[in-house]
């Protein structure tokens, strides 16, 4: 008994492997169609490649023909053109010359045979050899060599990866999970289904927006990325390609992405002449951003935004507004609400994340969710509440700015902090510039970043607060806003 017990157990044993073995073939023929399916795609969408590359030749190959063909015509009627004026010019000589024979009186005749005999000569000697052979034959003098192609097409079969350690092959970018929004955008790739080399890693390049060379963006495992910070309003060619320790692969297709298009616009009506650039605002939420306007536009401008859940009204103020102002061209508008996913934990949201305040008495750090790298930008936040006198700040930052201290205690941060009597400006904890005039309940905030010139400004209530405030800056700012529980934006 105790022997059988013991063949069962090691029997049970084999008997479970077995089950689970029997689970795993399952799931290869499950994973044996899909991969077979995918197979089947690429395989098709190889040979369409083929064949498209090979319509595109035979129409370059058709033009060449073409062009050959009126070549022959051109030469062939410019020939039967000057033969039929020569001939022409030669009957009329011949028939001068005949009705000069017929001339009765000696002495005129005479008077005339000699030249009359050397112009014949002469043009006689014009029909000399040659000039009645043909310029141009019939027979085009081109040969298709196809014998190559079609030996390459007789010898294309499929390619077993027995070499060690070989190149990947190209990523494939798959278009379905690419995307942009406002001025970021999201990458997502993968390694073609006949591919079984191992990949240590991935290049993302991106070209500048503007045609110009590609550069770098993200190298490492991943197969997904989102960048942040690209130029509104611009059209960028993104491409991947892998590598492991032998070598790097060839680069995928390209793919071509437009960042915040002015496809949605809304025209918001104005009390007075203004520029278009700034008339053309895309309506989604109560912050927004004009970029590339004209340093040069006499006089300021300040967007009062008002919000609630489903209306937004825009209210503007031209000061020293000089005579009429060309209307030249429309200006991107970038929106953005406050970003949860950065805050500190301490930030309370509302209103659509358009509105903060804080549950701590410390301050904690909010910023907005998109950042800007080029362009003129400017934005206001409200004052919904301010008590006990205390010291937000607001201005700009990087995303990996201190989320629990004031903004502009680190060197990630650029802000003017303000009570109810002053201001100061703050980067790296260092203080500069006090200056009178502070802020109370229902006060504006305006923050004016000039990538252009490279400046950050700001404003209360419309008025400048201080002078410039930051000068050569440079690199990816997102808006930002540092306050505790006794005030509300």
């Amino acid at each position: 008994q105790s022997q059988l017990s013991q063949a069962l157990n090691g029997l049970s044993d084999r008997a479970k492997e077995a089950k689970e073995f029997l689970v795993q073939l399952r799931n290869m023929v499950q994973q044996i169609q899909e991969n077979s399916v995918e197979f089947e795609a690429c395989l098709v969408a190889q040979c369409d490649a083929l064949i498209d590359a090979l319509n595109r030749r035979k129409a370059q190959l058709l033009s060449r023909v073409n062009k050959e063909h009126e070549h022959k015509l051109k030469v062939v009627r410019d020939q039967i053109s000057h033969c039929t004026v020569k001939l022409r010019q030669t009957t009329g000589l011949m028939e001068y010359c005949l009705e000069v024979i017929k001339e009765n009186d000696p002495s005129g005749f005479l008077q005339i045979s000699d030249a009359l005999i050397r112009r014949v000569h002469l043009t006689e000697d014009q029909w000399g050899k040659g000039t009645l052979t043909p310029r141009m034959t019939t027979d085009f003098d081109l040969n298709l060599d196809n014998a190559p192609l079609l030996q390459s097409i007789h010898q294309l079969d499929f390619v077993q990866m027995k070499v060690s350690s070989p190149v990947p092959a190209p990523p494939i970018l798959q278009l379905e999970e690419c995307c942009t929004h406002n001025n970021s955008a999201t990458l997502s790739w993968k390694q073609p289904p006949l591919s079984t080399v191992q990949v240590e890693g991935y290049i993302l390049e991106l070209d500048d927006g503007n045609g110009g060379q590609f550069r770098e963006v993200y190298v490492g495992k991943e197969t997904m990325c989102t960048v942040d910070g690209l130029h509104f309003n611009s059209t960028y060619s993104a491409r991947v390609k892998a590598f492991n320790k032998t070598g790097v692969s060839p680069y995928s297709k390209t793919l071509v992405l437009q960042t915040s298009e002015d496809t949605q616009s809304e025209e918001q009506p104005l009390p007075f002449p203004v520029p278009l650039e700034r008339s053309q605002l895309r309506r989604m939420s109560p912050f927004s951003s004009t970029l590339n306007l004209q340093p040069s536009f006499p006089g300021r401008s300040y967007f009062e935004l008002r919000s609630s859940a489903h209306q937004l009204s825009l209210h503007s103020s031209l000061q020293s507004l000089n005579s009429a102002v060309d209307i030249k061209k429309m200006v991107a508008v970038a929106w953005f609400s406050f970003d949860p996913a950065s805050a500190h934990a301490d930030i309370i949201f509302s209103n659509d994340n358009l509105t903060v305040t804080c549950n701590s008495y410390d301050d904690r750090v909010v910023l907005g969710k998109t950042g800007f790298s080029k362009g003129l930008h400017y934005w206001e936040l409200s004052i919904d509440r301010y008590d006990n006198h205390p010291d937000p700040a607001f201005g700009v930052a990087r995303i990996d700015v201190l989320k629990d201290a004031m903004l502009g205690k680190d060197d990630k941060a650029w802000a003017m902090y303000v009570d109810n009597n002053r201001s100061w400006f703050m980067h790296n904890n260092s203080h500069t510039n006090r200056t009178e005039g502070g802020i109370t309940k229902g006060a504006t905030v305006g923050v004016l970043l000039d990538l252009t010139r490279r400046t950050l400004t700001f404003s209360i209530n419309e008025d400048q607060q201080g002078p410039v405030a930051f000068e050569n800056l440079e690199g990816l700012f997102f808006p930002a806003v540092s306050l505790n529980r006794n005030v509300q934006v």
